[in-house]
Order: structure tokens, then sequence, then C-alpha cells
């Protein structure tokens, strides 16, 4: 066989991750699989509420057939009431164990597990291609750990399937950036439209990340781009038409994705959120003042709140400034922090000193994330992306109430932007480790690059590289990567 030349020997390092890459990749997933699954066995008897309980019912209720209804309704009077207050991808990936026989609460929260495991993987693909292998295995240990993305899972909540679906829109935007496709571009579409169809609130990625990306790549034709844009967006709404199809065939008024904006307002836009030790979240005893009786249609019930919320906002002009800080501030835990916790803990039984954990490695995770979009700056790649998704939910945020959960899809942009920084600590700390054995007389030995081992750090590829035909970009290292 004849020999390697150099540049082929890059270009197989280059164009898949190495085996040993997959095995701590497996390795992190495991043992943050161990973890969500050790809270579901720590607390077996737990009992749906909330949105819990609409997810877990309405999953039972589909597979037997009986579409999108409310389940208190049917479950107390067998009335056949259709609703839309939360989006349909949960339910759908719920239904998945339900239609196999496996309805209990107790098997939809195991499944939510394995779903929250592979978040864990999709991340370590992302930060690979953001970044290189080393990021993609620091954010795959970070997600693995981190109790503000696995408590969710153990709930059985949304905010479970959005860290994998937050990890892919990322993985393909920046595919995307690297080399521009037409197949790439309809992945991107179809992400962010699954990522919509599970927290409606994402719809706006659409525009915060499809348009950006698609339209500002470099050396490609104003008409291409426009022309990858217009394919995004129609993936994007060919995956959502559907679903919105089927909600104006059973609503009186129009309904999107979703009809509980009304609602949503009318809870948090009251005198009790206004001001008060409840400024910034929300008053179930506002929704219920704000909605009429239930066995209205769901749509009509949703306008009247609506406006009922939209009437007060107007009145109070005044606080609309003091109240989006303090929904903000309350979401990214800078306003009454412990009075967050104890919110979370007792409505959503969040457990109190997990809780407590979380909002500890949060602080440090939003501190090294700043460095990490300076690092990532500095060589030259696009940020926007995952700032994008704090865009979106500080928007969402404004337009509803501060909440911990709600900050769910951006922890995993902090998460990405931690590990770059991380990485950059341990590139400086590795170059003066060599330098130091060099200085030393050891000649060659600190010169083998971690750049070849499992947790090597590769720069990305540039836009317009073309991709090696093993799959994966050829790699080039960037004068300004690693901390130069």
């Amino acid at each position: 066989m004849p020999p390697l030349h150099a540049p082929t020997l890059r270009r197989r390092r280059a164009g898949s991750p190495s085996l040993r890459w997959w095995i701590w990749t497996g390795i992190f997933t495991l043992g943050g699989l161990g973890i969500r699954l050790g809270t579901v066995f720590g607390r077996p008897n737990r009992q749906p509420g909330d949105d819990a309980y609409y997810y877990h019912y309405a999953a039972n209720l589909l597979v037997e057939g009986k579409g999108f209804i409310n389940p208190w309704y049917w479950n107390a009077y067998h009335e056949h009431i259709q609703i839309a207050a939360w989006p349909p991808l949960f339910v759908f990936v719920l239904a998945m164990t339900s239609v196999v026989g496996l309805k209990s609460f107790f098997a939809h929260r195991i499944w939510c597990c394995i779903v929250g495991a592979a978040a864990i993987v999709m991340t370590a693909l992302a930060g690979r291609e953001i970044a290189g292998r080393r990021v993609g295995l620091l954010a795959a240990f970070l997600v693995a750990v981190y109790p503000n993305i696995w408590m969710s899972d153990e709930l059985a909540l949304s905010e479970t399937i959005s860290p994998l679906l937050i990890a892919f829109v990322l993985w393909a935007s920046y595919r995307f950036w690297k080399r521009p496709s037409w197949q790439r571009a309809v992945v991107l579409g179809v992400g962010i439209a699954l990522t919509a169809l599970a927290r409606d609130e994402l719809t706006a990625l659409a525009v915060l990340i499809i348009l950006p990306v698609t339209l500002f790549i470099a050396k490609v034709r104003w008409s291409r781009r426009l022309a990858f844009c217009g394919l995004a967006l129609l993936a994007f709404a060919a995956v959502i038409a559907p679903w919105v199809g089927y909600n104006m065939s059973r609503f009186k008024d129009p309904v999107f994705i979703t009809d509980g904006l009304g609602t949503t307002l009318a809870s948090a836009d009251c005198a009790q959120t206004w001001s008060g030790t409840g400024e910034g979240y929300w008053s179930y005893a506002c929704q219920q003042a704000a909605s009429p009786a239930h066995w209205t249609d769901e749509s009509v019930r949703n306008n009247i709140a609506l406006h009922h919320a939209l009437k007060f906002i107007e009145a109070h002009k005044n606080r609309w400034i003091p109240v989006a800080l303090a929904k903000i501030g309350r979401g990214f835990g800078f306003f009454h922090p412990m009075q967050q916790i104890k919110l979370d803990s007792t409505i959503e039984t969040r457990p109190y000193h997990w809780a407590l954990v979380g909002l500890g490695m949060y602080y440090v995770l939003f501190a090294l994330s700043i460095g990490g979009t300076v690092v990532l700056w500095r060589r030259k790649i696009p940020v926007w992306p995952l700032l994008a998704i704090g865009v979106n939910v500080v928007a969402a945020m404004v337009v509803a109430f501060g909440n911990t959960r709600y900050r769910t899809p951006f922890e995993v942009s902090l998460v990405l932007l931690a590990a770059v920084q991380l990485e950059w600590i341990w590139s400086r700390l590795s170059r003066r480790r060599r330098s130091f054995v060099g200085a030393s007389g050891d000649g060659g030995a600190g010169e083998r690059s971690l750049g070849e081992g499992a947790l090597g750090t590769d720069a990305p590829a540039l836009p317009g590289v073309p991709d090696h035909p093993d799959g994966g970009s050829i790699q080039i290292r960037s004068p300004l990567a690693g901390g130069h």
C-alpha cells in the first residue's frame, strides 16, 4: 500500500470524529441518562400536574383516536372539547410510547429521560460543528450534568425536547454557513419548523436565524442567497402548514400553532403581576378572572382574554419598561432569583436543592459564555445564531412572563459558548505545558497536537471549503483560532 501524504492524513482525521471522540460522547450520554433516570426512580410515584397533565393525557387520548381534545374535561365529564393551548410536537413524542402500550406517567418520564439524553449527543455534534471536537465534548458534558436542563426531563415537560431541537438548529445553521447547499437550507428550515411545533414562541427563529444565515453568507451571489432563503422558509412553512390547517378547521376564530396567547397575557398582565412581590411573574387568579367558562370555544375564549389583557396594558403605559425588565430579570436569574427558585420548587415541583445548584451553574456558564462569544468573534466564526436564541427568549418573556424553564432554549447557547471559553483555557494551559516541556529538553514530546486525539481542537471549516467525500468538512486551522 503506498504511503499516505500529509494532506490525505489531515483530511481523514478531519473528515469525521475519531472513534475515541464517539466513545467519550457515549460515556457522557450514558452518564447524563443515568442522572435523569435517577431523578425518576427517586420520585417514582409523581403524578402529572398542569402542563405535564396535559401532555401526558393528550398523548394517550391521541393514540385512542380522539384527536387533540381537552383532557381535563374529557376525564371529568367525557366532553369532547377541542384544544390548542399547547403546540403539538411533544404530544406526538409522548405518543410514541403510548402507541406501544406504555401509557403510564412513569413510562412517559422514562421516555423523556431518553429524549433528554439524545440532546447530549446533538449538543456534542453542534459544538463540534461550531468550534471543534473538544468543544463538542465539553458541551456534551455540561448538558449531561446541568440541572436546569435535566430537571425538565423528570417533570415530563415540553422543555425536554427543547435542547435537542435547539442543538439541531444550531448544528444545521453552522453546517449551512460552512458550505451552503439546497439540502442544508431545507434541513435548516425543517429544524426550525419542528422547534416551533414544540415551543410556539420559537417561531421567531424563522426570521432571527434563517434570514441572517442565508442572506449574509460570503462569496455567494445575491440571487443565490435569496433562493436559499426562500427555500428554507418554504421548508419551514411546509412543515408548519398541516398543523395550522388542522387548527383552522376546528375552531370558530383563526388559530395558527396555538391559541394560548390571550390566556397567557391575561395571567401575566394584571395588578398582581405588575407590582409587588409577584412583579414579572404570572397569576392563575388573573387568568381565571379574564376568561369565560371553559365550555366556550377555546379560540373565542382566548380572544376575550387577549382583549382583557391588552386593555390593562394600555391603561398602565407608565409601567411597561419596569415590568418588562422585571420579566427579563426574573427569567434570567437577576431579579428576585431566590424567590423564583422557591416558586419553581412550589409551583413546578422542581427539586429545591438541585434548582439552587442549577442557579449557581447558570451564573458560571453565563460568565464563561461572554468569553466564549469573544473567542468565536476573534476566530471569525458567526456568533449570531447562538445569540439569536437568547433574543427570542427575551422577546418571549417580555410578551409573557419571566420563568426559569422558559430560558431552557438559551441554556443550550450558554453551554456551547461556555464550552468554547473552556476549550480556549484548556488550549492555553496545554501550550504553556508544551513550552515548559520543550524548554526542559524533551524535544518532540510536547509537539503532538491534542487535535489528533479524541479531545482535539479542530478549527471549523471555512465557508466555501468543500466537504471531504467521507463526510464532514475539510478542516483548515485559522491563525485566529485557539487563543493565538
